[in-house]
Parts: C-alpha cells; sequence; structure tokens
C-alpha cells in the first residue's frame, strides 16, 4: 500500500476540489499522478496493492507464546551432558570472547562453568532430549519441532525482544502480528484479527512490555494489536453504562459516525478513518467479548488439562486458554507474553518456577487444538528473546547459579500449522555458546512464520519516509527442512 495510492483512493470530486487552490490544473495534476490509470473505488485499503502471497497456506493462524526474559537454553532443552566434568572450569575465551558479555559480567575476573542442574532425558518416539522441568510438554513432543540453532544480534532486553516482534531493534517498526493483519485482514468482524496478552511468572517481575510491540508503526493504526488486560474487564467500557440502552449507544456512534467522516472527508486523514472503524469494533465487541471471556463454560476436563490456574484472569493457563478459544472465532494473530524468565540470580529456582507456570498450560493448549483438529492450521511459537550464558553470572556453588544473557545460541520451537513435529532442528558446539549446524536467525524464523501463512515475505511490504519496509528487513531465508 503506497501512501500516494491511498489519498488517491480517498479522494472524491466535492473534496479535491474543496482543498484544491489550483482548479483545473489540481485535475491535471490529479490525472498526472495517478499514471492514467484508473484507480479502482476500494475500501479503506485494508489489503495491500501489491502481489504479497506466493505460497498455498498452511496455517491459518498464529499462536505465539513470547518467554520475556530470555529462557535457558541449556537448562531446557539443548542437553550437554560433558559440561558437568568442567564444573567450575575457566570457560575459554575462544569460545567466549570478552566483546559478547553485557556490562553486567563483562566486569568479573572469573567465568566458570556451570552446568545444568537439572536430569533431562529422551521423550516421544522421536527421542527429544527435554529437561525434567518440562514434563507436560515431554508428553506432547512428538507435535514438536525444537529448533536449538537461534541466533539474534541483540545482547539488551528491549531492542532483542523489539527485534522478534517487529524485525528491527530500533522501536516504532509494525509488529509482526499487525504485518500479518495488513496482508490477510480478520475472519471475525465482531473480534480483532490482532490480540495481546500479558501475564507474569513467579518471579513477579520482568522486563518491561511496551505497547509498541504489538503496536502498528507506520502501518495505519487499524492494524495494530488490541491488549486484553490482565484484571478486571480485558477491555475497558466493555459495557454500556447504567441506564444506556443498546439503541441509545447505536445512536450516538452513528451521530459520532457522522461528525468523524465529516472531517475524514475533509482531510483525508488515515487516523481518522482508523478512529471509526474502531468505534464500530468497540460496539460491536460488546456483544461478542462476554461471551469469549467466559470459561466457565469449558468442561471441567478442559479446565483440568490447563491447571489449577485456568480461570484466574491474567494467569498464563487462563491466556492459554483464552488463545484456543480465540483462535476458534477466528482471531487471525495471538501474542502471549510471560514475563520472569530473567534468571541472573538463581536459576536453578527461577527456571523450575517459572515451568511450572507454562508447561502444563502450554501442553494443554497443544493437546486442546490437536484434539479440536485445529492443531493443523494453528501455528504455535514458544521461545523469548534470547538464551543465557554457560558461565555463571556471580559467583557459582553446588547449590546456586545464575546466568547472563546470550545471543549466540538460543532454542525456539514451533508446533502445527504445517510444521514436521518430533523434530530437533540445529546443533549448538560442546559449551552451548554458538550455533554448529543450521543456523537461524530471526528474520528466518519471521519469513518462515509469513509463508506458513501463505504470505512471501519479500513481497509483503509497506512505502513509508521514501522506501518500502518489511518485517524481515533485507535478510530472511524460510527454513525449508522443518516444513512438512
Amino acid at each position: 500500500m503506497d501512501p500516494q495510492h491511498e489519498f488517491q483512493l480517498r479522494q472524491t470530486r466535492r473534496t479535491f476540489l474543496r482543498g484544491s487552490s489550483l482548479g483545473i490544473g489540481s485535475i491535471a495534476m490529479g490525472s498526472l499522478l495517478s499514471g492514467g490509470e484508473t484507480v479502482p473505488a476500494a475500501d479503506s485499503g485494508s489489503r495491500p496493492t501489491i502481489p504479497f502471497s506466493r505460497f498455498a497456506p498452511k496455517a491459518k493462524r498464529v499462536i505465539y507464546l513470547f518467554q520475556s526474559g530470555g529462557p535457558s537454553q541449556m537448562d531446557l532443552f539443548d542437553y550437554k551432558p560433558e559440561l558437568t566434568k568442567r564444573f567450575g572450569e575457566e570457560v575459554p575465551t575462544s569460545v567466549y570472547p570478552a566483546e559478547r558479555k553485557t556490562t553486567m559480567t563483562s566486569g568479573q575476573k572469573s567465568f566458570p562453568v556451570a552446568p545444568s542442574a537439572f536430569k533431562f532425558a529422551r521423550h516421544g518416539k522421536s527421542g527429544i532430549w527435554l529437561s525434567e522441568t518440562l514434563p507436560h510438554l515431554a508428553s506432547v513432543i512428538d507435535d514438536v519441532c525444537v529448533i536449538k540453532s537461534m541466533h539474534t544480534e541483540a545482547i539488551n532486553h528491549d531492542p532483542a525482544a523489539t527485534l522478534f516482534q517487529t524485525g528491527s531493534v530500533i522501536a516504532g517498526r509494525p509488529s509482526m502480528g499487525a504485518w500479518v493483519n495488513y496482508g490477510l485482514g480478520s475472519e471475525n468482524d465482531n473480534l480483532p484479527a490482532f490480540v495481546a496478552m500479558t501475564s507474569n511468572g513467579s518471579a513477579k517481575q520482568g522486563q518491561p512490555l511496551y505497547d509498541r510491540l504489538w503496536g502498528a508503526g507506520f502501518l495505519p493504526g487499524r492494524f495494530q494489536g488490541v491488549k486484553f488486560r490482565g484484571q478486571g474487564d480485558p477491555i475497558l467500557d466493555l459495557y454500556d453504562p447504567a441506564g444506556v440502552s443498546r439503541l441509545q449507544r447505536r445512536r450516538m456512534l452513528n451521530s459520532l459516525e457522522r461528525l468523524n467522516q465529516d472531517r475524514a472527508d475533509t482531510f483525508n486523514d488515515p487516523a481518522i478513518e482508523t478512529r471509526i472503524a474502531q468505534y464500530e469494533l468497540a460496539y460491536r465487541m460488546q456483544m461478542s467479548v462476554p461471551e469469549l471471556i467466559d470459561v466457565n463454560d469449558e468442561p471441567q476436563a478442559i479446565l483440568d488439562q490447563y491447571g489449577p490456574e485456568a480461570t484466574q484472569v491474567g494467569k498464563y493457563a487462563y491466556n492459554c486458554l483464552l488463545a484456543r478459544r480465540l483462535a476458534e472465532r477466528g482471531v487471525r494473530f495471538i501474542q502471549l507474553y510471560h514475563r520472569g524468565w530473567d534468571s541472573h540470580n538463581n536459576a536453578q529456582t527461577q527456571v523450575p518456577n517459572q515451568c511450572r507456570d507454562t508447561d502444563q498450560p502450554t501442553a494443554a493448549l497443544l493437546r486442546d487444538l490437536k484434539q479440536r483438529g485445529m492443531l493443523d492450521e494453528t501455528l504455535v511459537v514458544w521461545g523469548g528473546e534470547f538464551g543465557r550464558t554457560v558461565y555463571c553470572q556471580g559467583k557459582l556453588t553446588d547449590k546456586v547459579y545464575g546466568r547472563d544473557h546470550h545471543p549466540n545460541c538460543f532454542t525456539y520451537w514451533m508446533a502445527g500449522g504445517g510444521i514436521r513435529g518430533g523434530m530437533s532442528y540445529g546443533e549448538t558446539d560442546e559449551y552451548s555458546v554458538n550455533v554448529n549446524e543450521k543456523p537461524v536467525h530471526v528474520h528466518d524464523l519471521q519469513a518462515t512464520i509469513l509463508a506458513q501463512l501463505g504470505i512471501d515475505h519479500e513481497q509483503l511490504t509497506y512505502r513509508y519516509q521514501g522506501r518500502y519496509f518489511r518485517l524481515t528487513d533485507i535478510h530472511g531465508k524460510i527454513i525449508n527442512d522443518i516444513i512438512s
């Protein structure tokens, strides 16, 4: 979608003449700008005006379980048994050079090897290695593709999370969900196409999650995610005020729309069109959302599957269950953010606590989708902004070890949506410090997610400030080996 083309689509003869001081000359200029082509009557630009779909879609929707803080790959997925023999030894600078350490640990005099304190075992027919902290995921591991060779450039939380969510470490770009909304639109007119939810882990603290992570950036505002709050009503002003009937609310919105439309006709401001559309969506959500968020109508067996926090608003388990309910109602992109994985001081306690919050609901979500016949068309993605160091942050003891940020290698997993299950992809070195085989960059992951939705990541672009932008910038290769 080109802003010039969007401007032309919004022009009417009356507004063009009214806003013009050049009369017939401006009409001639408009003809020149159009290149002699007739601009079709269209909606408010809800689809790109360039072809972007080159693949047959294998997924209709995405559920992205973002684990904010950086889960420790060697404590969860990346089994390195030989490190036990090297407990307390210095990590060689040839493996981990000083320039890749953060300011939180670069001043340490010692960088001792801190092997995982958790037991690992093979699971499923695929025999994928998993930590004892993930017993529920182990039960569905044959539906999962574990990618051990993720890597990124960013070493601090905010730019690293921003890169995963928007394709750039610089704030202000559209989020992945906004790109998907822009490219594919909505399947349900009564709910947003893109919903974001947040939850806190047992650590009761975590990195800030800014609204721009699910924002539209320079795309029109109607493509941004709608955040469901974690306490009280998920959507503010969801219910009509006391004494106000639905008919009165409808009349008020009709009057407001006429006023806004008059301004839109005068100024051709896309933000006004977005406001009109959002008021209408909010009105429809007043009817659809109350039923959506009431999970008490779920069978008890399903609630038990997700765990004891499945009915507690704002908990990860509740959000996972809500994600399934959103998916079956046609919401295109569902983003869950769970904080608390930033284990600088005591990974031996923090990692299992985080897994107690997330493991059962995550596995329940996969199982729930599968038993409803939805997993094949729903792409589930799990992972954080980076991994953790093999060396200990602070003093290493037999009972306590911490881990700093590590961008060189870490683990993601994907399931459903045309992804091969029961597969381990990529390898790291003996220290779980660098990728040895089949590296996967952030943009590769993003390109693959879009491809599963039928989108060519190189074609889904938006012209802004004189050039065309895309989610994957100028990079990104589809990970064809993991696609079924």
